[in-house]
């Protein structure tokens, strides 16, 4: 019950309200703010006057009244009026009247001076640029005088966030403002708004705000790659590159492309290209091109990425037998003279002839083709839109003689007969025309002969004096660049000279002294090296196999038997000189006897000898050796002997029968005697 009473009257308070709500919708009108009347620049003559109000969806009306003056029947919040009709240099009241139906109601009053107060358009034509971390704001300038600016900025990705206001004073540069916004971030997009007001005025209002959307700095330059593919003298380019990031992408990217081939004209004549994908296709004819893309937003462009399409190889290129630079061309049909050099093709020098030119400008693009310069010509038509290559070859308008000799001439590797050549081409700039051959000549020359005194022509036929002697010349292709020259004089001095010949002349000689040396020297120099070598081996083979007998067979040493041959007494003290005898002991050395076993070793000479004994025996060799005169060799021998015969006749008389041989040894002063008896 209580809740149903609630409501009653609640429903009774809404109900009461709506009534009173219409009935003073219908009745009365909302007050305007109070008018501003100023002009838009210093140097205008008529004043607008502006005010506002919350009354937008009825019939109402306005008066604006200034001093004495009253504008009636004004259906919008704006009022324009001449200078001529106002007082501008004193002070007077403005204020606005609204009429709703039968009510109406006035704005408060304002006093101003109407010539003291300028209020700018809201900026207009912005552009933006970055620099660095720097956004450089640009838009059309009010008046020749510096404005006061303020800027509110706030990142795009965040629209949450509070707007940053900066306030600084423009430049001018008589066209437009411009003001530098410091430490933004270049790589993220800012939502702008921009407002002026004047720096010179007494009463200045500041203009309405403009909105622009300012991207994210573009990369510096764009990474592309090509696809190229042959059709029938033409070539199918794609281009791809990367998309541009998302906050430089913000506002419309537009990629920007034109090649060399469609700025000259030739042989189709294109605009430049624009596209908003990151993928483009155009063909190129079989000439060398620069394709340039630059990528732009509302912020800039990027770096010019120029893609270079090298010129399409034609094998085994020939000279030109006949051109159309001197016939009439057609419209669809371009000439291109490329200069050739050893680098490549310069083609920012192209010269590019084209049948829709006027005469006096296909004349002049004539003149423009150098003389003894050599061009790759290129001649291509225009077939469905699409560039077509039919003819390529090189060309030269006028040909001449080389202008330099052959670089780096250099003779080495000499021998008694021949010697090796070698050398560099002339550049293609000096060339001056096609080469056919190269004039190799050599000339003997005297050895007493000075080479420099003597001057030498571009040809074999060369100017010598009675001291100079035979010359040959030959021709080699121009394909060469080394020779072996064969055929020469052992010791003689010859000058080589080598030339580049067209089919105008001979170009100057590069020469070159070669002395060969003499061939009997060649030769002894040889045999006495060889000899060297083969002592030297000889040499050392003859040590190691010394060396290798040495450890294989060790030597045997010899007894020292001294001559005696020529030891003759001088007196009989002499021989009667006893000898000092070492002790000797004879023992008999028996494999096989018949003796008894408990017989015992016989001994040949019992004991020491005795001085007597000694001294018969030295008397008895003395005289064997005087009489005789035998060497001393044969008398040890012999006398050895005896006494072993003697001895083994007088002492073993009881052995019947011995097998070994029986050794003595006899050591007097040093000597030692080896005696061998034959066996019983």
């Amino acid at each position: 019950m209580e809740t149903f009473k609630l409501w009653h009257s609640l429903h009774g308070y809404i109900v009461v309200f709506t009534f009173f709500k219409a009935f003073r919708t219908g009745s009365s009108c909302e007050y305007p703010t109070s008018p501003q009347c100023f002009r838009r620049s210093s140097y205008e003559t008529s004043y607008i006057c502006e005010w506002s109000t919350s009354m937008v969806d009825r019939n109402v009306t306005y008066d604006l009244y200034m001093s004495d003056i009253k504008c009636k029947s004004i259906k919008e919040t704006s009022c324009e009026l001449q200078e001529e009709q106002l007082f501008v240099h004193k002070k007077i009241p403005i204020w606005v009247e609204a009429h709703v139906g039968n009510s109406s109601c006035t704005s408060t009053k304002r006093f101003v001076v109407l010539k003291h107060t300028v209020k700018y358009d809201a900026p207009q034509n912005i552009t933006m640029s970055w620099l660095k971390n720097n956004l450089t704001l640009s838009w059309t300038a009010a008046e020749e005088y510096p404005a006061l600016a303020e800027v509110g900025l706030q990142r795009y990705e965040n629209p949450r966030e509070f707007w940053e206001n900066r306030t600084m004073n423009t430049t001018n540069d008589g066209l437009n403002y411009q003001m530098i916004i410091v430490n933004l971030l270049k790589d993220t997009a800012y939502q702008v708004q921009i407002r002026h007001r004047s720096n010179r005025a007494h009463t200045p209002l500041w203009s309405t705000w403009s909105h622009v959307i300012v991207p994210a700095e573009l990369e510096q330059k764009l990474i592309v790659s090509t696809t190229t593919r042959l059709l029938n003298g033409t070539r199918k380019v794609t281009l791809r590159w990367k998309p541009a990031p998302h906050a430089a992408a913000v506002t419309e990217v537009m990629y920007s492309l034109k090649d060399t081939q469609s700025s000259h004209g030739c042989p189709c004549n294109k605009a430049e290209s624009h596209t908003k994908e990151n993928e483009y296709t155009t063909y190129i004819s079989y000439s060398a091109a620069n394709i340039t893309i630059i990528a732009r937003n509302a912020a800039g462009y990027s770096t010019p990425a120029i893609v270079p399409i090298q010129a399409e190889a034609v094998a085994g290129l020939e000279r030109c037998d006949k051109t159309l630079l001197d016939e009439k061309l057609k419209k669809t049909t371009c000439l291109e003279f490329h200069e050739v050099q050893d680098t490549g093709l310069r083609t920012e020098n192209v010269i590019t002839l084209m049948g829709r030119k006027k005469k006096k400008e296909r004349q002049k693009m004539r003149k423009a083709v150098k003389v003894f310069t050599r061009y790759l010509y290129s001649e291509h038509n225009c077939n469905g839109g699409k560039p077509q290559t039919v003819k390529k070859c090189l060309f030269y308008l006028k040909e001449g003689v080389p202008l330099s000799a052959p670089r780096d001439f250099i003779a080495f590797g000499e021998t008694y007969n021949s010697v090796n050549l070698s050398w560099k081409a002339i550049p293609t700039e000096e060339q001056q025309g096609f080469h056919t051959h190269y004039s190799l000549c050599s000339v003997k020359v005297s050895p007493v002969q000075d080479l420099k005194k003597y001057i030498y022509r571009y040809t074999c036929q060369i100017v010598i004096s009675t001291h100079l002697m035979s010359s040959e010349c030959y021709n080699l292709s121009t394909s060469l660049l080394n020779h072996h020259l064969e055929n020469l004089t052992s010791g003689a001095k010859y000058n080589i000279s080598l030339a580049a010949v067209t089919r105008v002349g001979e170009g100057p000689r590069a020469t070159e002294i070669v002395n060969t040396p003499q061939k009997s020297l060649n030769v002894l120099l040889f045999i006495l090296s060889f000899m060297f070598v083969l002592f030297l081996i000889s040499t050392t083979c003859t040590w190691i196999l010394r060396r290798i007998k040495t450890k294989v067979f060790p030597p045997v040493p010899k007894p020292v038997i001294p001559n005696l041959n020529h030891v003759i007494p001088e007196s009989e003290d002499a021989l009667e000189k006893k000898e000092e005898v070492d002790k000797l002991t004879l023992h008999q050395l028996l494999e096989h006897s018949s003796a008894p076993e408990d017989a015992e070793e016989t001994t040949v000479f019992g004991g020491e000898w005795d001085g007597g004994t000694n001294e018969d025996l030295y008397n008895q060799r003395g005289d064997a050796r005087m009489s005789k005169g035998t060497s001393d060799e044969h008398l040890s021998h012999g006398y050895t002997h005896n006494i072993l015969r003697n001895s083994r006749e007088g002492a073993v008389t009881d052995l019947e029968e011995v097998e070994n041989e029986i050794t003595m040894m006899i050591y007097r002063n040093g000597l030692v005697f080896d005696v061998r008896p034959d066996s019983t």
